[in-house]
């Protein structure tokens, strides 16, 4: 079990606003879990600009992306948005 600090990106929390209570509820819920045990939640892998891994969780009807900053001991949620089903 991962003791980071869970951030999340003030983007999300726009996106969150815009979305029913019952997302909401289960968005939290879920980035709560993924800081609890990131490696159990990622689905695909890719890598940002600078080479640093960014893991997407696919989660219902949304995808999130998060990074797990060990050496901060940060778990980064840095975006989500509708889940393409064609993935």
């Amino acid at each position: 079990m991962s003791d980071a600090r869970l951030l999340i990106d003030i983007e999300v929390f726009e996106f969150l606003r815009t979305r029913p209570r019952q997302d909401q509820t289960m968005l939290l819920k879920r980035f709560r879990e993924i800081a609890a045990f990131p490696s159990r939640y990622s689905d695909f892998v890719e890598r940002d600009a600078s080479g640093r891994r960014v893991d997407t969780h696919v989660c219902g009807r949304f995808a999130i992306k998060y990074w797990d900053d060990g050496a901060d001991r940060h778990l980064k949620i840095l975006d989500v948005h509708l889940a393409d089903r064609a993935l």
